[in-house]
């Protein structure tokens, strides 16, 4: 039986990740999904966000399905996502960004670079260590070539090389990598790159950056597309997966009725392509697509939907559907 853990973990994702888990249910009732419970919350009420037993709940699972993480600024407070990307080795983040006319792969190392987790800080001076390894390295721009042959074959490596050393390592091995796969790959300057990206991205296949490079990049493609509450992402490790929207708790609207559930949908939608049913993804796509084509649209888009409204709207769709199948 395929296992789903379910992670609604703080603010918004209460909301959104509920539509997502619907959606789950309705296309695969045999299923069994399972609740795990981290974040910010959690550590209000227990005392520690992320514990050993959740850890070892996610591992038990065939996927994951994540929502978002309230980060406190807190000196002490340990970071549930790194941690659980660390636990699971969850070394590539991919970020799907299309459109009719483009369909972009952004694929961002994910346990290294400027998330590495080494910091010290003092009243005067706090300092994050930037870690580029050519194990990291190798491992990630193979991923992205894998990904690249899949498609139309054209790799893109973003990075800062003349500035940090550290890029400059990332640059050549990824280049190296590239020559010896026959795919065709340019590389660019992250700046640069993140403004061409805005302005041809029809040019873009596949992009292969660092952890924080990817990271900005891939919220500054989301203008492309509609913004945050549009764009899924996939964590993916040797032995586990982990899907989540690529916009945070939002604080600042929980609870309100307000977020769009769009990304946590396609998050769930690319959750199921992992575990081996790509036409679920292709239905929750052609659901989505056929409520915005209603004019049932949530506030982000111009619309009056809120995330319940739009939701129950997205699994009508799916369930005429799936009757039809």
């Amino acid at each position: 039986m395929t296992r789903i853990a379910i992670v609604e973990g703080d603010g918004i994702g209460h909301e959104v990740i509920p539509v997502a888990r619907s959606a789950l249910e309705l296309l695969h009732p045999e299923y069994d999904l399972f609740t795990v419970d981290v974040g910010y919350g959690m550590w209000e009420r227990t005392g520690c966000p992320c514990a050993d037993k959740e850890i070892r709940e996610m591992k038990d699972a065939d996927a994951i399905l994540f929502g978002a993480i309230t980060t406190p600024p807190m000196k002490d407070y340990q970071s549930v996502v790194l941690r659980i990307r660390k636990a699971l080795d969850l070394y590539a983040n991919l970020r799907p960004v299309k459109d009719g006319g483009f369909d972009i792969m952004i694929v961002r190392e994910n346990t290294e670079g400027l998330y590495s987790g080494i910091e010290e800080s003092s009243p005067d001076r706090a300092t994050t260590l930037r870690v580029v390894t050519r194990t990291g390295a190798e491992r990630i721009v193979r991923m992205a070539i894998k990904l690249a042959r899949q498609r139309r074959k054209l790799l893109t490596i973003g990075h800062k090389a003349n500035v940090l050393k550290s890029d400059v390592l990332f640059r050549d091995i990824c280049i190296a990598e590239a020559k010896a796969s026959g795919v065709s790959y340019n590389d660019k300057f992250i700046d640069a790159l993140s403004l061409d990206v805005l302005q041809h991205p029809a040019s873009y296949d596949v992009v292969v950056t660092t952890n924080i490079f990817g990271d900005i990049l891939s919220d500054v493609a989301s203008y492309l597309v509609g913004g945050l509450g549009l764009v899924p992402s996939a964590n993916i490790g040797e032995r586990y997966a982990l899907f989540e929207p690529v916009h945070g708790s939002a604080p600042d609207i929980a609870g309100k009725n307000l977020a769009n559930p769009i990304a946590a949908l396609r998050s769930a939608g690319m959750l199921l392509t992992h575990v081996g049913d790509a036409e679920g993804e292709d239905q929750i796509e052609s659901a989505i697509r056929a409520v915005l084509a209603q004019g049932i649209k949530t506030r982000d888009l111009g619309g009056s939907a809120g995330t319940r409204e739009f939701g129950e709207a997205v699994l009508r769709v799916l369930e005429q559907t799936a009757r039809r199948a």
